[in-house]
C-alpha cells in the first residue's frame, strides 16, 4: 500500500498537519493489516484450560447480523436493535491491559482469549429478562450494570474482547453490557463510523432507559473515543423524562479518550448541564489516534488530548491525565484499558477522598493531585487527577 502527499503541500499552511495525518494513517493501517479479527473470529472453543477465567457479556447492537459462521455481526448498519450474549475466556497467562489474540480461531484457551459460547437473544424483552436474572444472583447493594460503548475503527470481536479484558482485569461483579454500534473497523472509514454513531443515538437512548428500568440499583457507563460523542449526543437530546429516569440509576460516567471537538463538548455540557455526579474524563496528550482526528477536523483539539486539564475540570469533570503512563498500544489510544486492573483501588480511594461528592468538590480545588497521593501505599503510577470545585 502506498500513500503519497504532494510536494506542493509543503507550501500550504496546513502541510504539517497533513503530513502528520498521512504518517499516522500509514502506521495505523499497517497495524490493522496485522491479522485483525473479522469474520469467523468467534469460533467456539470448549477445550479445558486450568486457571482460565470466563466472563459472560450481554450485547446490544445497531450492527447488522452476519450469516457467516462464527461472526454474528458485521460493520454495516441494522434497521433494528439486535441483542446477543457471549462468554469469553481469558487465559491464565494474561497480561493486564492486553488482549492475547489467537493467531487463528478458535485459538488455545491456555494462551489466548477464546469464545466459549455465543448466540443471539430474540428480542428486547428476552434481553431484559436476562439482565434481571443476572442481577438477582448478586447481593443487594451490589446489583450493578456496567455498560461499555466502544470507539471508532472497532470490529465486533474487538469490542467484545476488549470489554471482557476490562471486566476480568477489574474483577467487576456488575452485569456487563456491551453497546456496539456499526463501526466498519477500517481506518479510512472515519466518516462512515461517525455517521454510524449518529444513527445509533436513538438506540443508545432506548437501551439506557431500558437498563434503568431493570432491577439494577446502579449503572456505570464507560465510553471510549468516538463512543463518547455518541454518548454525549444521546444525553444532549434526551427528553426531561428520560433524564430523570437515568439520573436515578446512573452513578458513574467515564469518558475515556473522548474523540469530541472541544467546542462541541462545551456546547453539549451547556445543554446537558452539570451532572449530579461529575464525569471522569481520561485524557492523554500523546494520543496519536486523536492527533489524526484533530488533523482531519481542521486542527480543533479533541477532548481526550486537550491541553488544559484545569479548564475541563472547571466544566465539571474529574480529569485523569494519563499522558505519562506508558501505553501498551502504538497508537496510545487505549490506555484506559490498563486502568481496569486498578479499578477497585482507584474507585475506593477516590470515594474516600470525597472527589465524587458535591460537598467534597465544593470544599476546595484539588488540582494536580498525583495518583500516588490519592491511593497512598497501594500503588503509584505517573497519573495526575485534576479537579475543581463542583457545583459552585
Amino acid at each position: 500500500m502506498t500513500l503519497q502527499v504532494s510536494d506542493m503541500a509543503d507550501k500550504r499552511p496546513w502541510a504539517g498537519s497533513m503530513r502528520f495525518a498521512a504518517v499516522v494513517l500509514v502506521t495505523l493501517v499497517v497495524a490493522a493489516c496485522g491479522g485483525r479479527p473479522e469474520f469467523g473470529a468467534l469460533a467456539i472453543n470448549d477445550l479445558p484450560a486450568e486457571g482460565a477465567d470466563s466472563r459472560d457479556i450481554l450485547v446490544v447492537t445497531t450492527r447488522d447480523r452476519d450469516n457467516r459462521p462464527d461472526t454474528f455481526f458485521n460493520g454495516e448498519r441494522s434497521d433494528t436493535i439486535n441483542y446477543a450474549q457471549a462468554t469469553i475466556s481469558i487465559p491464565p497467562n494474561h497480561e493486564p491491559g492486553a488482549i492475547e489474540w489467537p493467531n487463528q480461531a478458535p485459538g488455545n484457551p491456555k494462551t489466548d482469549f477464546v469464545t466459549r459460547s455465543a448466540g443471539y437473544i430474540d428480542n428486547a424483552d428476552a434481553f431484559t429478562r436476562r439482565i434481571n436474572q443476572r442481577l438477582a444472583k448478586l447481593p443487594r447493594g451490589d446489583r450493578e450494570i456496567f455498560v461499555f460503548i466502544h470507539g471508532y475503527n472497532t470490529r465486533f470481536p474487538e469490542g467484545l474482547y476488549r470489554f471482557a479484558q476490562m471486566v476480568h482485569d477489574g474483577d467487576f461483579n456488575a452485569v456487563p453490557v456491551l453497546f456496539t454500534w456499526a463501526s466498519r473497523g477500517h481506518v479510512q472509514d472515519y466518516v462512515y463510523d461517525l455517521n454510524s454513531a449518529s444513527v445509533a443515538r436513538d438506540a443508545l437512548a432506548e437501551t439506557l432507559v431500558r437498563l434503568s428500568k431493570t432491577n439494577a440499583e446502579k449503572i456505570t457507563i464507560l465510553a471510549h473515543s468516538m463512543g463518547n460523542w455518541l454518548l454525549m449526543e444521546t444525553a444532549r437530546a434526551a427528553t426531561p423524562e428520560a433524564r430523570r429516569t437515568l439520573a436515578r440509576k446512573v452513578q458513574t460516567v467515564v469518558l475515556a479518550a473522548p474523540d469530541i471537538d472541544i467546542d462541541v463538548f462545551k456546547a453539549q455540557l451547556k445543554r446537558i448541564g452539570k451532572p449530579k455526579n461529575p464525569y471522569f474524563v481520561l485524557v492523554s496528550r500523546d494520543d496519536r489516534a486523536l492527533r489524526l482526528s484533530r488533523a482531519i477536523a481542521g486542527g480543533k483539539e479533541r477532548v481526550g488530548a486537550y491541553s488544559d486539564d484545569e479548564e475541563l475540570a472547571e466544566l465539571g469533570a474529574i480529569v485523569v491525565d494519563l499522558t505519562e503512563l506508558e501505553s501498551l498500544d502504538g497508537a496510545r489510544h487505549s490506555k484506559f484499558a490498563q486502568l481496569a486492573e486498578l479499578s477497585p483501588e482507584l474507585r475506593e480511594s477516590i470515594r474516600r477522598s470525597g472527589l465524587t461528592s458535591v460537598t467534597g468538590m465544593n470544599s476546595a480545588a484539588n488540582v494536580g493531585t498525583g495518583l500516588g497521593d490519592v491511593i497512598g501505599d497501594t500503588v503509584t503510577l505517573p497519573i495526575r487527577i485534576v479537579t475543581a470545585p463542583f457545583g459552585g
